[in-house]
């Protein structure tokens, strides 16, 4: 059996500022901007640069319960996990831009982390893992098949 998961649906205020966000300071592609008539909303799908797992599916919060999980989706734990490949190349750049990070980078056993804030205050980790990282070692399996 093979099986994946593909998106995950990161409830926002607004599309377009979401969209402003991931693509313009976060530097992620938007893969997908379609308007579905029938539901009266957009299906919006943004990913990291030269990523080929999980995308992100911008999903605009569309009843009054869920605009109390925007920016907090995971109760204040860290809820994702941006992996790259030059650490202090993209820490860099995104103080460049303004990203908040709430915790500096650090040297774990995995690897380089630090931990920012989106826009709405969803907490990522930015993180290089080492090579032997079990995550590192299964991706790059995985690309050379």
């Amino acid at each position: 059996m093979k099986q994946s998961i593909v998106h995950i649906a990161l409830v926002v205020k607004d599309y377009d500022e979401a969209i402003d966000f991931y693509v313009n300071k976060l530097k992620f592609e938007l893969i997908e901007d379609t308007y579905q008539p029938e539901q009266d909303k957009r299906w919006v799908v943004v990913c990291p640069p030269g990523s080929k797992g999980v995308s992100l599916l911008l999903a605009r919060a569309s009843k009054p319960e869920q605009h109390d999980f925007i920016g907090n989706q995971s109760g204040g734990r860290v809820f994702l996990f941006l992996n790259t490949d030059d650490f202090w190349r993209d820490y860099k750049r995104m103080l460049s831009e303004g990203i908040k990070f709430v915790r500096p980078p650090k040297e774990q056993g995995y690897g380089t982390v630090a931990v920012f804030e989106d826009l709405y205050g969803n907490l990522w980790d930015l993180l290089q893992l080492n090579e032997d990282h079990p995550v590192s070692i299964r991706t790059t399996d995985a690309d050379q098949k």
